[in-house]
Parts: C-alpha cells; structure tokens; sequence
C-alpha cells in the first residue's frame, strides 16, 4: 500500500486570504483524479473547540456526524468533497496542550520536563497523523490557520518541518500569499510575498508551491520574479485571480494545473484530466439562472453572513437544482416589530428563521414567524427557529398567552420547549450539548416524508432544548404536528402545520448536510415552495 502524502497549506501577508477553499479546491482536483483525499484545519486558538465562541469572533460553528463542534472551513470541505469529516479533521492548540496536560499529570512522560519541543510539537504531528494511521487517504491536506509570523502559530510551523524530514518524500508545502494592486501607480505588487516567504524560511520551511492571490492578472515575468526571489521555478508560481463564486476557484486552479503540479512533485502519475461534469453543470446553472426568488433569513447575527456560512451555501446548492438565484435578505430580527414586519417582509417569498442561542431578538423571530403563517408565506424554522414557531403557534392559537422556552424564562406558566432531562445537571459548556447525527422517523404521508421519500433520516444537532411532549396532544389537536421523531427517546424533531402549503421546523441543523452534488431535500422543496408563492402573489 503506498504511503499517505500530506500537504501543508499555510498563508502570508493578511489573513483571509482563502486557504480553506484552495484547499478544498486541491482536494476536489486531486479526487477527480481518482485519489483519496481528506482536509484537516489546525487553528492556533487556545479554546478546545470553537463551540463556545461567539459568532462575531469566529463565525458559524460547523458541527460533524460524529458530534464534533469544529470551524466553518470543514463545512468547505464537505461540501466541495462531499465527503464527511470528524473530530480529527480540526485541531486547536487548546486540545493540544490539554492533551499534553493530561499525559504530564497521568506521568506520561516519566518525570521530563515538559516542553513546547518536542511535546507539544509532537503531540501536533501525532494529531496530523491519525487520519492517515489506516493508510485509507493518498492525501491529506493540512490547512494551518492564521498567518506566518503568528506567534500562536509557531508551534505548528516548527510540526510540520520536522515532519518532512521524519517522512522524507511524503510531504509538500503551499503558501499562500496577496499580491496587491496599488491602484495610484497602477501596479502589483510582489514584495509583502517575498517578505511572507522569507519568514517561512526563517522558520525552516522551503514552500514547494506559491499560489498568489490577486485582482489582476500576473504577468510572466512577474511570476518569474517571485519565482526567483523565493526559490520557486516558474512553474509552481500559481496564479489564484479574485472570481465571482467560491465555487469557481477548483476549475481556476484546474486551469493553473495546481494538481498536476503536485502530483509531478510525488512523482505520482497524474491520470486523466477531471471532467468534474456535476460541478460545471453546477456553475452553469449558478451562473445563468433561469429565474429568481426572494427569501429573508431571519437571525440576529446578519451583519456578519459567516454566522450563517452553511445555510447561505445551502440556498445557492438548492437554488442551482431549479435553475433559479435565490436573493437572501438578510434581517435582524431586532428590527422586526408588529408595526414594520410587513413593510421589511413584504416582497420576500419565503421566510427562514435562523438558529442561536439566548433571548435577544426573539421577539423579532416570533413576529417574522406570525406573519409567515398567518401570510401563508413558505416558512421553514432551524434549531432555535423551530422552537420560536413552536412558542408563536402556543401563543397566538392555543391560546397560551405566556408560553416561552425555559432558556428564555425559567419559571414560564407554559414551558412548550424546555431543556433536556439529561442536560439539567451540566454545567460546563464546551462541548456539553446534544452534538452529531441522530436518527430521525418520518411520519408518513407527512410533507417532510414526501420531501426525504425516506421513512427515516439521520441529521446533525447543536441544542440543549427540546419540544416538551407534555404539550404535543395539544399541538396535534390544532394542526402542527410532530411530523419527525427520534425512535428511542420520541424527541420531537419535526414540526409542520396542517393548514399551510409550507410550514416546517426543524430540531437539527439541515445545512451542514448540504453539498454542490448532493444539495438538501428540504432547501431544494423550500425553495420550489417559495417559487410557488411567488408566481401566484
């Protein structure tokens, strides 16, 4: 069997440059070629896992099958590879030096002092490793967060150097760096590349492969000149142009034979040249659409769009199948009150109410929820949005004027949505919550059975508060129904109403499922429904 290669993917100059994508994007290249690829990200951050990191710092948090709360760039992964990832596809130096804690205080390392190297650095390349321990990937791409020079990212640096002279012949470096456009003299830029370089160096590490981030074409002799200048033939200067789409960036990369380039590298045989007919047909739709539909998410995170990386994606991948470009509005909810919802609302066929966490904004997210039922606008609620229509509905039509979830009012007349018996005596937060895939029942006949054409389904959860059974009869007596259940502990995991053509909550989290070849059941039948609504406004 022949060993694994790994590829390293750092960045220079600024952060945010994309690492994630062209990693993903390398992967996808190096999948049509027939290989077996998977993608871990490093992140330098000292929190275990960004499960407790607000949004605004860090963006959306991705959650895998198997339960881990990891960074957004794995939902890149999964959705340009489709393929699942796992725990061990994201690494924080907050699990390393736990790790290493660990095994000081168990007296693992037999009384040795205990240092950045080698433990820490080979705890880090022990972390790196595990994907490959079952010789399953030819490659394993390594994204390394933040930006050369960070002092948090030293440690990982100095990992992956001496991985390459622990693993002669298996390992290759990408840095990724901007060449800037300096509009007043009319020119790019190539020195902050050479600098990026120069601190790599100073680490120990010979990049094998340049990739430039730029708005403007690179000339020749501007990739020969960074060639020169950072000990690079030409031909490993890669050229990554700004494009409209994330998803345009593998067939880009394709063009700049990025993946021929490191196969030549591995003296690996480079095979046939990837059609990747799915994913043009993709572009192609994505990019010429035959129609349009307007749809408001509804959250309290909208200034910043990563807070709802996944869902966003997940209305392009729909949107692709019905040949249709989904226009988000995207409303917070602080702003929605009874007297502007119609005007903000109005002219918006469908209506998403976002998941999160806490009583800010609730209101808004009731209100958006009230109009799309009462309007007969195709709703469709996630995670904290499913229990906000589960409240809407207990009080505007049972009549339960005070009902409320006990994360927002502990001592509610009318707890319709309360916590999980088996969270009531956690009191750490990280990585505490009801975490990965569950398997969920469909209740035949009902729309979600029609969408999944599946009795049962296995989605994602992040949650800690569930609908309370003790009020379902109630529920089902006036046409919302639990048309989605957990079959051990009867968790309600679906909503929808009776009365309307659209109306679906859902516990789980439907968007970290959805990739370019294999878009979500329910955004595709969300979106036809709001196309629906739009025709006969």
């Amino acid at each position: 069997m022949a060993k694994t290669k790994y590829i390293f993917v750092t960045g220079g100059v600024a952060s945010s440059l994309g690492k994630g994508i062209i990693s993903a994007s390398l992967g996808k290249l190096l999948q049509a070629r027939g290989y077996s690829v998977t993608i871990q990200k490093l992140d330098p951050y000292l929190n275990v896992d960004p499960g407790t990191l607000n949004p605004y710092e860090h963006g959306e948090c991705y959650v895998t099958i198997d339960g881990a709360e990891t960074d957004l760039d794995l939902g890149h992964y999964e959705r340009f590879l489709n393929e699942e990832t796992s725990q061990r596809n994201n690494v924080t130096t907050g699990r390393i030096y736990k790790n290493v804690i660990e095994k000081e205080r168990r007296g693992d390392y037999l009384g040795k002092t205990v240092q950045i190297i080698p433990h820490i650095t080979d705890e880090i390349k022990r972390n790196i490793k595990l994907l490959g321990t079952k010789g399953q990937y030819d490659f394993i791409i390594t994204e390394i967060g933040g930006t050369v020079g960070d002092i948090e990212s030293l440690p990982y640096i100095e990992a992956v150097r001496q991985m390459k002279w622990d693993m002669e012949g298996q390992c290759l470096y990408i840095h990724l760096t901007l060449v800037p456009f300096l509009a007043a003299s009319g020119e790019l830029k190539t020195k902050p590349t050479q600098h990026s370089v120069k601190q790599l160096l100073e680490s120990g590490i010979q990049p094998d492969i340049l990739v430039l981030r730029t708005e403007k074409p690179l000339t020749s002799d501007i990739k020969r000149k960074v060639g020169l200048f950072c000990n690079v033939d030409k031909s490993s200067v890669i050229e990554s142009r700004d494009v409209p789409t994330i998803y345009e960036v593998p067939i880009a990369m394709l063009n700049e034979q990025l993946d021929t380039t490191i196969l030549k590298k591995f003296k690996m045989k480079p095979g046939n040249e990837p059609e990747l007919k799915p994913w043009r047909l993709f572009l192609e739709r994505h990019k010429n659409p035959q129609q349009t539909v307007s749809i408001a998410l509804v959250g309290k995170y909208v200034e910043l769009a990563d807070a709802y990386k996944s869902i966003i994606e997940s209305f392009v991948h729909a949107g692709a199948t019905h040949d249709c470009k989904v226009n988000l509005k995207l409303i917070h909810s602080e702003t929605l009150s009874k007297e502007s919802v119609h005007e903000i609302l109005q002219g918006c066929s469908g209506i998403l109410v976002a998941p999160g966490f806490g009583h800010r904004g609730i209101d808004g997210k009731l209100i958006a929820i009230q109009y799309a039922r009462e309007k007969t606008i195709p709703f469709l609620g996630i995670c904290l949005g499913m229990q906000c229509a589960v409240i809407e509905f207990a009080r505007n039509v049972l009549g339960f004027e005070l009902a409320n979830s006990t994360e927002m009012s502990r001592k509610t007349q009318y707890p319709v949505i309360d916590i999980m018996a088996e969270q009531k005596d956690i009191a750490d937060k990280g990585g505490t919550m009801r975490l990965g895939g569950f398997p969920c029942n469909l209740k035949k006949r009902s729309l979600v059975h029609k969408i999944y054409k599946l009795d049962s389904v296995i989605e994602r959860h992040r949650h800690r508060y569930e609908f309370n059974n003790a009020y379902l009869e109630d529920f089902q007596e006036n046409g919302m129904v639990a048309s989605g259940r957990n079959p051990e502990t009867n968790l309600v995991e679906i909503i929808e109403l009776t009365t309307h053509p659209f109306f679906i909550g859902v516990q789980f989290h439907p968007e970290y499922r959805s990739t370019v070849v294999n878009p979500h059941p329910l955004f595709e039948a969300f979106i036809q429904a709001s196309l629906k609504y739009e025709k006969q406004k």
